[in-house]
C-alpha cells in the first residue's frame, strides 16, 4: 500500500460546482447521429460510509444511509448529462461501503431480475418487489436522458434443492446494474472474482459475460478485482469483440506496480478497448485513481491522496476504437527480446520484494548503461541514459516470473525498471512515490511467453508519461519517443500468462 501527498489530472479543466469538481478534456456536445464518438463520464465517490457494520441494521436506516450516497451521485449524474455525457460509471460499493459482514449487508440488498424481463423500475417500481435503490437509479437515467452504471448488491433465495445453497438459505452477489437513457434495466453483472475479504459475496457458478449494445458502440462490464484474471474481462474482449469496458472499481493502491490509474490505464492499450474506470475516493484506505483510457491514449484521468472530495471526469472516445485507421497493430511482445543478445554486467543480481513477489534484480550504477536481467523464462533487457546519476537516489531493473499468492492467484511475467525507497538496496520494491533522477531515452523488453502484456510509465508524484513521451514498437519494445527528461518512478511490462492461473472458481465466497 502506499500514500502520497500529490492531486493531479491530465489536461485538465477545472470547475467548482457543490463539493464537486469537473474536469473535461476536450468535451463538445455530439450532434444527432454522430455516433462515431460519445462522451464518458466516471465519478471517483468519497462513499458514505455507515456508523457500523457490526450488526444488523434495519431496511429504512439502510435505506437512509443509500439515500445519502444516492443524494451525492445524482448532483454527478445531473452535472454529467448537462455537460453533455451519454454515459456515466459510478464506483463499486459506491452505495454503501465495503465492511460487512453476509448478515449485516443483508438490509441493503434488493432483488434484481434479469434484464431479459423489460423492466423500467421508475415506472413500475413495485413489479419485483421493495427495490427504492432501483428505482431512483432507473429515474436518474431516465429524467436525465444518460446511461447509469452503478454497483448494489443482490440476494437470490435457494433452497435445500440446490447442493451449493449457502446456509443461510441465500446467494448474495456483488452486482453491477446498468440503465439506459429511458431507465430500463439493460445489464446486471454478479462479481466473479471476489477479492478475499469479500466475504458477504457469493460468486456464481460460471463467470458471466454481461454485453449490451447501444448507439454508441458494444460495451461490456466487470468489477474490480475481475480485472486481474482472464474470465470474464479478457474474454469480453477477445471473444465477445466489445468497443468499451465500464469498471466500477474500490481499488486499494498499491505500488510500483498495481496503482490503479497505471494499471487499468495499461489494460485499456494493451487490450484495445475504452475503459471507464470509476474508483471510490477513500484516503485512509489508499483509495483514488479514476479515469477515462482509450488503446491509444489516456483521455483523462485523476489521482489524489490529499483531499476528500469527489471528482467528475468526462471525455470524448470513439464509439468503435478498432476500425479507427489509428488502432494500434498487433505486438509481438517478445520479438526484439529474443532475437536480442543479454548484455553483461559485472553487477551481481540480488532477491527483492516487491508486493510479496521475489523478484531478482540489478543495480544500475551509471548514468548510461545496458542491462539484462533473468528470472526463469524471463529475461528482461534495458537501455537507458540518465541526465545525471544522483548519489541520493538507486534505481533497478527487475525481473519477476512466477505465481502472485497474496489476496488472490495470479500468474505475471514482469519486467520493470523501479527506484529504490532509499540508496539501500534493501528497500528496492518498497512503495515510493517520489524521484527526481531523469531519464532522457530508454527502451525496455523482455522475452514473455504471453500476448498478454500492459506497459506503463510512471512518473514523479504518481503521474502518468503522456504517449508524447514514449512508445510501444511492434517488436515489444517499451522506448522513449522524445528527448524530454523524465523524472521515471517506475517503468514497467506487465505480463499476464493467464494458462498457468490455479483453475478458475472465482475467488472467494461460496460457489
Amino acid at each position: 500500500m502506499c500514500r502520497t501527498s500529490q492531486r493531479h489530472s491530465t489536461s485538465a479543466m477545472v470547475t467548482s460546482c457543490f463539493p464537486i469538481c469537473v474536469i473535461a478534456l476536450a468535451v463538445c456536445v455530439l450532434s444527432v447521429g454522430a455516433l462515431d464518438t460519445f462522451i464518458a463520464a466516471v465519478y471517483e465517490h468519497n462513499v458514505i460510509l455507515p456508523n457500523r457494520t457490526e450488526t444488523p441494521v434495519s431496511q429504512e436506516d439502510a435505506l437512509l444511509l443509500m439515500n445519502k450516497n444516492l443524494d451525492v451521485l445524482e448532483k454527478a449524474i445531473k452535472l454529467a448529462a448537462e455537460k453533455g455525457a451519454q454515459i456515466i460509471v459510478t464506483p463499486e460499493d459506491g452505495i454503501y461501503g465495503w465492511v460487512f459482514s453476509r448478515e449485516t449487508i443483508y438490509p441493503y440488498l434488493e432483488d434484481i431480475p434479469d434484464p431479459q424481463v423489460n423492466w423500467i423500475p421508475c415506472t413500475e417500481p413495485n413489479r419485483f418487489g421493495r427495490a427504492p435503490v432501483q428505482k431512483r437509479l432507473s429515474c436518474l437515467a431516465r429524467e436525465n436522458s444518460i446511461f447509469v452504471v452503478a454497483n448494489m448488491g443482490d440476494k437470490k433465495e435457494c433452497d435445500s434443492s440446490d447442493s451449493n445453497c449457502p446456509p443461510d438459505g441465500r446467494y448474495q452477489y456483488n452486482t453491477d446494474v446498468v440503465f439506459d437513457s429511458e431507465g430500463k434495466l439493460v445489464a446486471r453483472y454478479h462479481k466473479y472474482n471476489l477479492f478475499k475479504p469479500e466475504v458477504q459475496y457469493n460468486f456464481p457458478k460460471v463467470p458471466p459475460h454481461v454485453t449490451f449494445d447501444t448507439p454508441f458502440g458494444k460495451f461490456g462490464i466487470f468489477t474490480c478485482f475481475d480485472i486481474l484474471f482472464y474470465d470474464p474481462a479478457v474474454v469480453l474482449v477477445d471473444k465477445f469483440q466489445v468497443d468499451s469496458i465500464l469498471f466500477p472499481t474500490a481499488w486499494m493502491n498499491t505500488l510500483p506496480l498495481l496503482s490503479a490509474v497505471p494499471f487499468h490505464s495499461s489494460w485499456a492499450r494493451g487490450m484495445g478497448v475504452n475503459v471507464l474506470a470509476a474508483n471510490l475516493h477513500n484516503t485512509s484506505s489508499h483509495m483514488t485513481g479514476s479515469g477515462i483510457y482509450a488503446p491509444e491514449a489516456v483521455k483523462v484521468y485523476y489521482y489524489d491522496m490529499e483531499t476528500e472530495s469527489g471528482q467528475l471526469l468526462l471525455a470524448k472516445l470513439k464509439s468503435r476504437p478498432r476500425i479507427s485507421p489509428n488502432y494500434a497493430a498487433v505486438i509481438d511482445w517478445s520479438a526484439y527480446a529474443k532475437s536480442a543478445k543479454p548484455f553483461t554486467s559485472d553487477q551481481p543480481n540480488f532477491p527483492g520484494i516487491v508486493f510479496f513477489d521475489e523478484f531478482t534484480f540489478t543495480e544500475l550504477t551509471k548514468d548510461v548503461g545496458n542491462y539484462t536481467v533473468c528470472q526463469k523464462d524471463l529475461c528482461c533487457h534495458l537501455g537507458y541514459k540518465m541526465s545525471e546519476k544522483r548519489t541520493d537516489e538507486v534505481y533497478v531493473l527487475g525481473a519477476f516470473d512466477g505465481l502472485h499468492t497474496f489476496d488472490g492467484e495470479y500468474y505475471f511475467q514482469i519486467c520493470t525498471l523501479l527506484k529504490c525507497q532509499t540508496t539501500d538496496l534493501k528497500t528496492c520494491g518498497t512503495p515510493i512515490a517520489s524521484a527526481f533522477t531523469k531519464f532522457q531515452a530508454f527502451s525496455l523488453s523482455g522475452t514473455f511467453t504471453t500476448r498478454y502484456v500492459f506497459p506503463q510509465v510512471v512518473l514523479s508524484g504518481t503521474q502518468l508519461a503522456s504517449e508524447q513521451h514514449y512508445e510501444v514498437l511492434s517488436d515489444g519494445r517499451l522506448e522513449s519517443r522524445s528527448d524530454v527528461p523524465l523524472p521515471i518512478l517506475v517503468m514497467a511490462l506487465c505480463g499476464r500468462v493467464y494458462d498457468k492461473d490455479p483453475p478458475l472458481s472465482g475467488q472467494g465466497g461460496y460457489s
